[in-house]
């Protein structure tokens, strides 16, 4: 919106100029269409390079301050060169040509100071490394921005881990990020329609909550950023924010990691969070199912930790005791080994170990002749 008030102002004060500043004065010989094209030639010049910059990531009001200190340098020195000109060609006062010098000046001094603001405003990350010392940065609160990606929103545990306080930074969901999830919950798909609208729902409930700063932003990309996949246009907006991706999606974290992009992947964070199962801990589980190997039951945790406890096979449906043997953690998340108590009175101990002697004495079934 800003940038579309510089570019009406702009245009605004080339009209003025020429028609009051003495240019159309003195060219009272031409038509008034000649006038008229030459204006809008002027506007049209600025805005052509103003376009074809895409790049808009700058602040508006740095932007503008430094493109107008930067333009009106630029501008006196041009005006300047224009009356050393008049000077040595020695243009009579009396001539339309030194009339309009004026005017001439002033187009120019507006010209520079419009596209000075324009080019800075869309060259943040370039003019960082022509002034070195000069960096135009938002201000944030705590540490970079948390970017936040459409399936961390649609898992919704985001909203109770920054409800804790513990995101001591901004959260940033990018335009179009919103937008897939409208389309997600606008899909025909009755379950991608839930999860699309669980995401709002989540969102809504972020935003209601006053202690968190987050936002909605819009992304200033290219044409060649815009035309890629979501994955790689969050990347390319969390690259130009210095901020880090919040997301659950496996291969977005790895396409985000090599591209130097830093990554909290909440199914991560919650594994870190699960309690550490030392060897030798007692623990109580159900068993609700066998396992892979003969005699393994195989049962969960009250956070979803899966145990596997050797001998158990013919205890399913009851609650046992079990000594940690050894703890594994994968990506996915993490597993348990144990075995049944050495509680000799353990009734659950006793019916394994039973179980295992009658499947051991058990006569080996003689094979068939041929």
């Amino acid at each position: 919106m800003v940038i579309w008030v510089i570019r009406a102002l702009f245009a605004t004060m080339i009209v003025i100029i020429v028609f009051l500043g003495g240019i159309a004065d003195a060219v009272t010989g031409q038509s008034a269409a000649t006038v008229v094209v030459g204006c809008l030639s002027v506007i049209g010049l600025g805005l052509t390079f103003d376009l074809l910059v895409r790049r808009r990531s700058l602040s508006a009001l740095a932007g503008i301050f430094f493109g107008l200190l930067v333009g009106s340098v630029i501008g006196l020195g041009f005006n300047y060169i224009i009356e050393f000109l008049y000077r040595m060609h020695d243009v009579r006062s009396d001539s339309a040509l030194y009339q309009s010098k004026d005017g001439i000046q002033l187009i120019i001094y507006v010209m520079c100071c419009y596209l000075a603001v324009v080019f800075i405003m869309r060259t943040k990350d370039d003019f960082r490394f022509i002034i070195p010392y000069v960096e135009f940065a938002k201000q944030m609160k705590g540490g970079a921005p948390l970017i936040l990606d459409t399936s961390v929103i649609i898992d919704g545990r985001i909203a109770d881990i920054a409800a804790t306080g513990i995101l001591d930074c901004p959260l940033v969901v990018p335009r179009f990020i919103l937008q897939e999830l409208q389309n997600i919950a606008d899909s025909s798909d009755r379950l991608r329609r839930g999860r699309g609208r669980r995401g709002l729902d989540v969102l809504n409930k972020m935003q209601s909550n006053k202690d968190l700063d987050l936002s909605l932003e819009d992304a200033y990309l290219s044409d060649q950023q815009e035309a890629e996949p979501v994955d790689q246009k969050l990347v390319a907006f969390a690259k130009s924010r210095q901020g880090r991706i919040a997301t659950n999606d496996y291969n977005l974290n790895k396409v985000a990691s090599l591209r130097g992009v830093p990554v909290l992947n909440i199914n991560d964070l919650a594994n870190a969070l699960k309690p550490t199962m030392l060897p030798g801990e007692e623990i109580k589980v159900r068993i609700v199912k066998p396992g892979d190997q003969p005699g393994q039951g195989v049962g969960y945790l009250e956070d979803g930790t899966m145990v596997v406890v050797e001998a158990a096979r013919e205890l399913l449906g009851r609650e046992v005791a079990i000594t940690v043997t050894s703890a594994l953690q994968t990506s996915a998340g993490r597993m348990v080994f144990g075995r049944l108590s050495d509680d000799p009175g353990s009734s659950e101990a006793s019916l394994a170990r039973s179980s295992n002697d009658r499947a051991s004495s058990r006569p080996p079934r003689p094979r068939p002749r041929n």
